[in-house]
């Protein structure tokens, strides 16, 4: 007996595609045609993967019933989504048939379309044909629903934040000298999954000089006693809900001077918590953290942006970045990671979700912030 992947009550998808189709219209699009990928499981609760053949959701911006259109061996990829119960009209196709065509017939009247930012150029390119024009990006529409998450939403986001701090707070069981990153890492990985996540999306351990590389994953380097150890961990919680935590670690006293260093980072990381709440552009958050670290005479090893949306993607909307002028929502939710990289010797970074709310921000982990000293020896 199987049982149906968790999404929301159907009701609440049918609500995301009417919102979708009114903020297209007020795009001036005359459809929405949405592929495989985060988009079509935000509107439609569908976890179809995009293929070299077509599915494709087509919503129509006029008010009428959006469509799906799949192929018809792939028809039991949407029984676990809100598709049926919300009665969307299925125009399955078969190999031979030309299901760009289909689409085209269902908005046959359109001539301003926009597509899924993750829609595969082998689908784009025949849809641009058969439309006689290049569509634009939905981007700048779905944002908008994505971007402010639900009571539910939350939620799960909650059950992420705590699931991967649980797995943070055992670091001690698994980190110490005479370990690979690797061995670590297979470690952390089975931790993410006993934890409550359905995989470990990604697994970062970047000890001594790697922790200087903000994307460094895991390598054979042998851990050693006084290494600084970046940990950036995360993954998805159904129903579909990602985690993303790094901390950072000192196997043994650490170097004072690395210490103080990172106590600055601390401050950095926590005066841009502090300066999330409604109203507040998001370029304003990236500058209270960046604004403490250029004080210190860090800021040129603070290398990226201070955080990214997060929910079903690990990376959407908003970017809190210099430059982004959007005004923060209640319901938004973004990383707050501000690092310090010293090429060759060693990095460190802290990194929370949070949660926008009336008058401030709600994080979704707890656990501590500061350096956390594990045992220097492998004893």
């Amino acid at each position: 007996m199987t049982t149906a992947a968790p999404r929301f009550p159907a009701a609440r998808y049918g609500k995301r595609l009417s919102r979708a189709a009114e903020l297209g219209a007020a795009a001036g699009l005359d459809a929405l045609l949405i592929t495989p990928g985060p988009d079509l499981r935000y509107l439609t609760g569908s976890r179809a993967a995009s293929f070299e053949r077509l599915t494709c959701l087509v919503i129509p911006t006029d008010g009428s019933t959006p469509s799906v259109v799949v192929p018809r061996l792939e028809l039991a990829s949407l029984r676990e989504s809100a598709i049926g119960e919300l009665a969307l009209p299925v125009h399955d196709w078969v190999d031979g048939q030309d299901p760009y065509a289909v689409v085209r017939e269902l908005v046959p009247a359109a001539t301003a379309v926009a597509v899924a930012e993750a829609m595969p150029a082998l689908h784009l390119v025949p849809l641009t044909d058969r439309f006689g024009t290049a569509p634009s990006l939905a981007t700048a529409v779905i944002r908008e629903l994505r971007m402010v998450k639900d009571e539910d939403e939350i939620a799960a986001l909650r059950r992420a934040g705590a699931a991967i701090d649980r797995v943070h707070a055992r670091m001690g069981e698994w980190l110490r000298p005479g370990r690979t990153e690797a061995e670590v890492a297979a470690d952390i990985t089975a931790a993410i999954v006993e934890e409550g996540h359905t995989e470990a999306d990604f697994v970062i351990v970047g000890s001594g000089p790697h922790g200087a590389d903000p994307h460094h994953e895991v390598s054979d380097r042998v851990v050693e006693a006084g290494d600084i150890v970046v940990v950036d961990i995360g993954g998805p919680v159904e129903p579909g809900y990602y985690s993303d935590s790094t901390r950072t670690y000192s196997l043994g006293d650490p170097d004072p001077e690395i210490a103080a260093r990172i106590a600055i980072l601390e401050q950095a990381q926590r005066a841009a918590v502090e300066a999330v709440r409604p109203g507040v552009r998001a370029e304003a958050v990236d500058a209270a953290a960046r604004d403490v670290l250029t004080a210190a005479g860090y800021g040129e090893v603070f290398v990226h942006r201070t955080g990214h949306g997060i929910g079903l993607s690990v990376h959407e909307e908003p970017y809190i970045v210099a430059g982004n002028d959007d005004e923060l929502r209640p319901g938004m939710a973004f990383s707050i990671e501000p690092g310090i990289y010293f090429r060759g010797e060693w990095g460190a970074r802290i990194e929370d979700i949070v949660v926008v709310t009336e008058d401030g921000c709600e994080p979704m982990n707890r656990q501590p912030h500061g350096l956390t000293v594990l045992p220097g020896t492998d004893a």
